[in-house]
């Protein structure tokens, strides 16, 4: 006599499944979050490299901060 299969299904599989396409998702998604941090980056780099050439690097990276004024303590 042959035994009939039961169509069962594997859970650990499945679960693996779905855990590997929540973490797929969240990488995606942190990627496209710091996209703008990565823009601000290089230009900061950009920025202290052009700068650099005429002053100090604390002078360039003050000036590519916004802080042009180089603050005296007193």
């Amino acid at each position: 006599m042959t035994e009939a299969k039961h169509n069962t299904f594997d859970w650990t599989k499945i679960f693996a499944g779905i855990a590997l396409l929540f973490c797929t998702f969240s990488l995606v998604l942190i990627t496209i979050t710091l996209s703008p941090l990565a823009k601000w980056a290089t230009y900061q780099n950009t920025c202290v490299e052009q700068e650099s050439q005429k002053a100090p690097i604390e002078w360039a990276v003050r000036k590519c901060n916004g802080r042009s004024k180089v603050y005296q303590v007193k």
